[in-house]
Order: C-alpha cells, then sequence, then structure tokens
C-alpha cells in the first residue's frame, strides 16, 4: 500500500480554481477537480470552500456515509494534523449519548450479562456485514433473492429471530457468536431484533423476517413432529418462507370474527378452505400459510402451502413493497387433515398466546426505532448550525430530546421488565399473565413513538421529509411507524384489552 502523501494547508489554498480543485475535510485532502460537474448539489458549494477547510460545511450537508462511498477522492492528509471524526467500522458500538440501551453505555444492569454485551457485538457485525445486501430492496421493492435470506439463515440470524427454547438444539441451530443455544434466552432474542432494526430498512426485513418471525412459532408449539421436520428446517435455512395469515377484509383485532372456512371433505381426509386474508406480511412471498380458519367446531389454525386455488397479490403500504404484504385468497384448497396444528376448535386460544410474543418483538422494534431517532437527533443537533449557533445550543431543542430520551428509556425499562418475566415463565404461564401488560406496554411504545417521530421531524425540518440525504431515516420514520401502532392489534384494542385482563384479576374485596 503506498504512503499517505501530506500536504500543508497553505499548499491545499494554492488549489482553489474550478479546473484545479483541492478541499481539506477533518484533517484529509480530496481532489474534487473531476467530480465537481459531477456533484448532485451543483458546482457553487465546492467552489465556495476551494483550497480550504469543508469540514463543518461537508457534515452540515451530508452523512459520513457520502464520505467513505467517495474515498476515492482522497488523495492524502494535513501535516502534523489527526482526524477529529471517528469513522464508523462495522461492528462498533455507538458512543453517542443514549444511542445504545444503558447496559452498553457502561451502566450496571439486572438483566443483561456478560453474555449479551458479547452477543450484541457478534450480531452488530454480522448485519453490519450483510446489511448493504439488503438496504438496496427498500427502495427497489420485491423480493429479496433467496441467496441474500440465506446469508441470514447461515449466520443463524433467521432462527434467533424466532426465539428461545429446545427447538433450537433439536434442530442444531448455530447461533452467532457461537452462542449455545441452551444459553439463549429472550434477552438474547430483544438484542437480535434490535439489531435486525438498525439495518434501516423496515420494509425490506420485514419481508424477509417479519412473517417467519410471526408464524413459525405455531409450528414449534402445536405442529406435529412430522410437520416440525418437514417445514421447519428449510425455514431457517432461508430456503423457504412463511407467513401468518389471520387479518380479513371484515376481521383484523377482532379475530373471533374471521369468515374462512374450512370445511371437511366427503373422505374426511382434507379440509376445502375458502375465503380471504388481507396485509398479510410476507405473504406475497410465503411458501406456507399459517393460517385462521373457521372449521365446525370453530376457530382453528392450519398450514396451508401454496398450491393449487392459493392466490397472493402485493398490496401497496407506506412502506416498500419488498415488505411482500399481500392479499391472499383461498379457493377451493385442499388441505390435508394432518396440517391442523394443534387441536380443532382451540385456534382462537393459539391466534391470542402468539400474540404474546408478535406483539413483544413489535415494543422491541419500536423502542429501538425510536432510540435510532433520538441518536439522530442528537448528533443533527450537535453539528447543525443555525443563527450563529448549534441547534443543541438551543433551548427549545434540548427540551425536544429531553423528552424523547425520558420516552424511550422508559419504555426500555418496563420492555426489560416484561422480558424478564418471559425468560422465567413457561409457555402457558405467559399467556396467563402477560397478555395484559404486554398489550398496555405495545400501546405505550407506539404513542412513544408517535412522539418521538413528530419531534425528531421538528428537529430535522424540511430533511425529515427527503426520502434521502440527512433525514433519511427520520423520514422513513415518520412515513412507516404507525405500522406498529396497527399491526398485532391497535393501540385502542390493546389498551382495552390490558386493563380488561387487570379487571379479571382484581380482587373482589378491593374497596376504597
Amino acid at each position: 500500500m503506498p504512503a499517505t502523501k501530506t500536504f500543508t494547508r497553505e499548499e491545499v489554498s494554492r488549489h482553489s480554481s474550478g479546473e484545479d480543485l483541492w478541499i481539506i475535510i477533518d484533517g484529509a485532502v480530496y481532489d474534487m477537480s473531476r467530480f465537481i460537474d459531477m456533484h448532485p448539489g451543483g458546482a457553487f458549494p465546492i467552489l465556495e470552500y476551494a483550497g480550504k477547510d469543508a469540514t463543518d460545511a461537508f457534515y452540515g450537508l451530508h452523512r459520513q456515509e457520502v464520505l467513505v462511498k467517495y474515498q476515492r477522492y482522497k488523495i492524502g492528509v494535513i501535516e502534523g494534523e489527526t482526524p477529529q471524526v471517528a469513522l464508523r467500522q462495522p461492528g462498533d458500538l455507538s458512543a453517542v449519548p443514549y444511542g445504545e440501551p444503558s447496559a452498553w453505555m457502561g451502566f450496571k444492569s439486572p438483566y443483561y450479562t456478560e453474555s449479551h454485551i458479547q452477543f450484541r457485538v457478534a450480531v452488530r457485525k454480522l448485519i453490519d456485514e450483510l446489511a448493504d445486501d439488503v438496504r438496496p430492496y427498500e427502495e427497489t421493492g420485491g423480493r429479496i433473492p433467496d441467496e441474500i435470506v440465506q446469508k441470514f439463515g447461515a449466520a443463524g440470524l433467521l432462527a434467533a429471530s424466532i426465539g428461545p427454547g429446545k427447538w433450537l438444539k433439536e434442530y442444531a441451530v448455530r447461533l452467532p457468536g457461537g452462542l449455545d443455544p441452551d444459553e439463549y434466552d429472550y434477552f438474547h432474542e430483544t438484542i437480535v431484533h434490535e439489531e435486525m432494526g438498525r439495518i434501516g430498512a423496515k420494509g425490506a426485513v420485514t419481508g424477509m423476517v417479519g412473517g417467519m418471525t410471526i408464524s413459525v412459532p405455531t409450528i414449534i408449539h402445536f405442529g406435529s413432529k412430522k410437520m416440525k421436520a418437514e417445514v421447519i428446517p428449510p425455514i431457517l435455512a432461508g430456503k423457504k418462507r412463511m407467513a401468518l395469515a389471520i387479518t380479513e377484509p371484515y376481521a383484523g383485532s377482532d379475530v373471533a370474527s374471521i369468515k374462512t372456512t374450512a370445511k371437511r371433505s366427503a373422505d374426511g381426509k382434507f379440509f376445502i378452505v375458502n375465503g380471504v386474508k388481507k396485509w398479510i406480511t410476507t405473504g406475497q412471498f410465503a411458501d406456507y400459510f399459517s393460517t385462521a380458519v373457521r372449521t365446525d367446531k370453530g376457530i382453528s389454525m392450519l398450514l396451508i402451502e401454496r398450491t393449487e386455488g392459493v392466490e397472493t397479490k402485493s398490496i401497496k403500504t407506506s412502506y416498500s413493497s419488498s415488505a411482500g404484504t399481500a392479499y391472499v385468497s383461498f379457493e377451493n384448497v385442499k388441505v390435508p387433515v394432518e396440517n391442523l396444528l394443534g387441536k380443532e376448535g382451540k385456534g382462537l386460544f393459539y391466534v391470542l398466546s402468539n400474540f404474546n410474543h408478535e406483539r413483544w418483538s413489535m415494543i422491541v422494534g419500536a423502542n429501538m426505532a425510536g432510540r435510532l431517532a433520538v441518536q439522530e437527533c442528537f448528533k443533527w443537533a450537535m453539528q447543525r448550525k443555525v443563527f450563529g449557533k448549534r441547534l443543541i445550543d438551543q433551548p427549545v431543542i434540548r427540551n425536544k430530546l429531553a423528552k424523547m430520551i425520558a420516552s424511550v428509556e422508559s419504555v426500555q425499562s418496563w420492555c426489560d421488565s416484561i422480558t424478564y418475566q418471559m425468560c422465567h415463565m413457561d409457555y402457558n404461564e405467559q399467556a396467563d399473565k402477560l397478555a395484559g401488560p404486554i398489550a398496555l406496554c405495545k400501546y405505550q411504545s407506539t404513542r412513544m413513538l408517535h412522539n418521538v417521530s413528530d419531534d425528531a421531524c421538528q428537529i430535522f425540518g424540511g430533511r425529515s421529509i427527503t426520502k434521502t440525504g440527512m433525514g433519511k431515516h427520520i423520514e422513513a420514520l415518520q412515513r412507516t411507524y404507525k405500522f406498529s401502532a396497527i399491526l398485532g392489534g391497535s393501540e385502542e384494542i390493546l389498551a382495552d384489552l390490558g386493563v380488561r385482563q387487570a379487571v379479571k384479576k382484581f380482587p373482589p374485596g378491593a374497596r376504597l
């Protein structure tokens, strides 16, 4: 590798014309002579700093990734000067206050052990290496290629997204960082969902793991041995995809009102399924559908393969079509009776108990989205200058940041408390005791995200409604945060559910 050339600032100042133009950014020298005509913002912003230090101006207009992208124009460094801005490396943790959960910011934790600390490092490095494969599909839409999904499968990230349990060892899952499956708990899973959220491609990530995360548990808990052996391994490897098909055009949070029917055939060997499902995450790409149906004995769950009579149509939503959100039609679909999940007529219990894990994972994702917004706003407030001073020097901006930080940290604490309970309760006890707290915490988390998104937009101004550039992550947040407030049970339904669950446990003798 050739030695880095050094220059003095006086030498750089001599290269100040349109044909011979150098600039300085954080002690590095860049030759912009060939780039100036290609600059998306025109020649003027670069000419203004010809032969000068453009560090503050650059970071006032561009994200650091732009500097990394155009490293080929770097020709040397300023003699005797050291960089003041750290270039982020794959796997790096944030040093921005509140940019990471407190256990990674030097604080003590009753929940997170050294195993969790090291696990995040391993997962972050893996995802940093894989993220660039995923991000383009957020903009272009469409199905993420199997080879990309299979990379996540080989890294153990697909299996890790589903959660802990004996099943991990049964299927010889290799977890990130070489973690023993017996050690894997819901705090490790928390880390996986948080790190997936850091990819910054909500639609694409949802299309890749969202449907799988909420549907595969129905097979793990209620599927037959034969079904598990056939379905689970190819899904964990990224070779097959799966969706949870419950919501219908006429029944969302009101699961008991679904109309999709499953009638037994004359020979008793099949269920004949007819009906439609709507807003099915990953549905457009799914090979399997864990489906809520109405049989003669009530609501039941069936595993339906993509076969004759199954049709999916893409639904355009506020985020990327790479989420695979679909309208699913079942027309006289023959489903073997062996594909019944659990017992016939017990489907509503299975759906509702499965909701706990789904809603919990959404809380984790929502809180990380809020935390990332805090980090973006904190960085922006420290580097953006208006009216001759930094944004952070304005009391109104500090007040907005204070509200954002306090709300994110409060949800984190509640979620961690619930996660601890999940680690020490079996599936049935979770279904009995945690439905209410998880419902209320999800309600709180999406109210938090509403307020954080609003404040973040005001801090970033026009950049928060621009899909590219400095505010692109805030723009994506304000465009998509309502998904968390609606999917998995709307805010109003969950707030009511939380109180109704509390009423059930209200002691009859309690009086003022």
